[in-house]
């Protein structure tokens, strides 16, 4: 019988169904995907839908997705509103910016609806109030910005936009979950006034990276004559110490050396023949000296026997052998005043 009774519902509702007008329908889609159904008595209500049944003209109760049982006659379906999130196409508008421009905007609205009973009475068309609204927002919004900070504080733009919807939105019964502004279009000699604006930033860009490239290499060049400098008075200071420490051995090896020579000398001087030795090397010296005259100068000093060089060797060894014996002398009685000293500090009393 129950079956009985679905079918002949079904058949009615097809034959007997009126088009009625649809609150969610814009140009581009509908809202809806069937008109509103008649009491069959036995009704079922698709997932995600809120069907707003009233009795004999007064608001009864909302049916749940599922089978539901009306009384025929009495209960009529007068709303139905789909809980799915809706989208908007906000169409284009014009607004103000605080700096006087005039710009053109358009954007897309997320809603859904919360409450089926204040979508259903709350208000007469729901998308033509949220519309104007999402409109009326949007341009005070704008005014209170300038040009500039519309393209750098869009997201913010559209969240102040959401929670101005939402605050009147709520008796309504809808929610709207996101605001997304699509394209913002200036006018023509304000779009070439920023690209021209553009270009100077750019332009100013490049010639302070390019000053800074000039005072960096400026600066490196500075720091590699720096370094320079300090590398070469370095290197000339090693080259004096190394100049200084060469010279110091040079002379302490002539010195060495003299010394060396002065000891074999002496040891050659005590032998058998060491004065007649002596005798041939003055000599010889002699013989060089005179050799050497009238080269380095033009004044020159000559003694009155130039030609008596057994003479001139007599001399020098006469007074070599007058230091030898002095310095044969003193070293006798440097060693008596030793020995003298000596003997006084062991008689000393203690």
């Amino acid at each position: 019988m129950l079956r009985t009774l679905c079918r002949t519902g079904g058949a009615l509702l097809q034959q007997t169904q009126r088009t009625v007008p649809r609150l969610w329908v814009t140009p581009a889609q509908q809202r809806w995907a069937s008109s509103l159904p008649m009491n069959t008595v036995v009704l079922f209500v698709p997932q995600q839908e809120a069907w707003v049944v009233e009795r004999m003209g007064r608001f009864h109760r909302i049916l749940e997705p599922g089978l539901n049982f009306l009384i025929p006659l009495l209960d009529r379906i007068r709303y139905v509103q789909s809980l799915k999130e809706i989208v908007i196409d906000v169409p284009e508008q014009s607004a103000v910016s605080l700096d006087n421009v005039t710009l053109q905007i358009d954007g897309v609205l997320y809603l859904r609806i919360l409450d089926p009973f204040k979508a259903s009475y709350g208000v007469e068309d729901p998308e033509y109030a949220v519309t104007q609204l999402a409109q009326t927002t949007m341009r005070s919004e704008l005014g209170k910005l300038t040009l500039d900070k519309v393209f750098r504080e869009r997201e913010s733009l559209n969240s102040n936009i959401v929670h101005a919807i939402n605050q009147a939105s709520d008796d309504w019964g809808i929610r709207c979950l996101r605001y997304e502004i699509k394209d913002i279009h200036v006018p023509p000699r304000v779009k070439e006034s920023m690209q021209m604006q553009v270009e100077a930033e750019r332009k100013k860009r490049a010639t302070v990276l390019e000053s800074e490239g000039t005072r960096e290499a400026a600066i490196n060049v500075a720091e590699g004559h720096k370094q320079a400098q300090i590398l070469a008075s370095e290197g000339e200071k090693a080259e004096l110490i190394n100049q200084a420490v060469g010279e110091a051995q040079a002379v302490l090896a002539k010195a060495e050396a003299k010394a060396k020579a002065i000891r074999l000398l002496s040891e050659a001087l005590t032998e058998q023949n060491g004065n007649a030795a002596a005798s041939l090397s003055v000599a010889e010296q002699y013989v060089s000296a005179f050799s050497k005259l009238a080269k380095e100068s033009n004044t020159i000093l000559l003694p009155s026997n130039t030609g008596d060089i057994s003479g001139m060797v007599t001399q020098a060894m006469t007074i070599y052998g007058t230091l030898a014996k002095t310095t044969t002398k003193a070293a006798p009685e440097a060693v008596e005043e030793n020995s003298e000293e000596l003997v006084n500090q062991s008689t000393s009393p203690q």
